[in-house]
């Protein structure tokens, strides 16, 4: 297992925008991640939360070098303490960086299951997959099916088989247990809590968060394109008290068993984000300081969190 304390994946300061066209020829540079900063150790689960458009997935899409043409990228990635330049995002792509895709459209409709799974250029890992595939109650002839014949909830389990079977020393889980019983949920996060603690990573986008507060070690938690807080996920067990954001706070409530309590507004689009916070025109704390000017990260009682007056 790699040391605790050095991280595998380092991410600082990212900002990601998309080049659009707004009137005719009239182009607009449109960012929909601001100054994201996120940080993933040796045998650990870190779970994204946040609400659909606060950039998740686009995040993961970043990490592996696969954002489209009219994206432009600031900031750093480093992996294993070195920059992941376009080149190395493409070397190890695949082979110690592996994707868990969020549709299942990332299959494709002109290969057979079975050999998707195995790999274009591994040799073939067919013990493993079909030991996989029986854990995720699979029948046996569904390697030889192509996507079509899948219904939405196997080809789900099929991406996930697929990950797992990779050497990837990390794995990123983009939604992945959408259309899965709650049985085979539990059993796709046990087995990314196995690869964990066999000293690999998993970086798990999901808005199942109750159950990746169960096998998660940190949450970090995402709004309108930037993170507002990151901490362990006993915090988000304890609740309120033991978290230091508003908007985290006002996320644990908004859950069903904690009342389902709403909070005012929405979140900004990215075409009209704030000049500050941009939690600050939902905040009931907020000052003139928290909307002129975007708080820093700092560290707080063994997390981290983006606000001025977070306690």
């Amino acid at each position: 297992m790699e040391p605790k304390n050095e991280a595998l994946l380092e991410i600082q300061n990212l900002s990601v925008s998309f080049r659009m066209y707004e009137h005719g020829l009239e182009q607009k540079d449109l960012k929909v991640i601001s100054d994201l900063n996120l940080t993933v150790f040796p045998g650990e689960i870190v779970a994204i939360a946040g609400s659909s458009g606060s950039g998740k997935s686009l995040l993961a899409s970043a990490i592996l070098g696969i954002l489209p043409d009219n994206a432009a990228l600031r900031g750093h990635f480093y992996y294993k303490g070195r920059e992941l330049t376009e080149k190395r995002q493409k070397q190890l792509r695949g082979t110690e960086l592996a994707l868990v895709p969020q549709s299942v459209a990332y299959l494709d409709p002109l290969m057979k299951i079975g050999a998707q799974a195995d790999g274009h250029y591994r040799p073939r890992l067919t013990e493993k997959r079909n030991s996989l595939f029986e854990r995720f109650h699979l029948p046996k002839h569904t390697q030889r099916l192509y996507p079509f014949q899948l219904s939405g909830g196997m080809a789900r389990r099929v991406l996930v088989s697929t990950a797992l079977l990779t050497d990837a020393r990390l794995i990123i889980a983009d939604e992945p247990t959408p259309g899965m019983s709650l049985d085979q949920a539990l059993e796709a996060l046990k087995m990314f809590r196995e690869m964990a603690d066999e000293g690999r990573s998993v970086i798990l986008i999901t808005h199942d968060i109750d159950l990746a507060f169960e096998v998660a070690d940190r949450v970090a938690v995402f709004y309108a394109g930037t993170t507002v807080e990151t901490a362990p996920a006993s915090d988000f067990k304890a609740g309120p008290r033991a978290l230091r954001h508003p908007y985290s706070k006002a996320l644990w409530r908004a859950l069903p068993q904690n009342g389902f309590e709403p909070i005012p507004g929405f979140q900004p689009y990215a075409g009209s984000l704030p000049k500050g916070c941009l939690f600050a025109p939902r905040c009931p704390f907020k000052t003139a300081q928290c909307e002129n000017q975007l708080p820093p990260v700092r560290r707080l009682r063994g997390g981290e969190v983006r606000c001025y007056y977070g306690s």
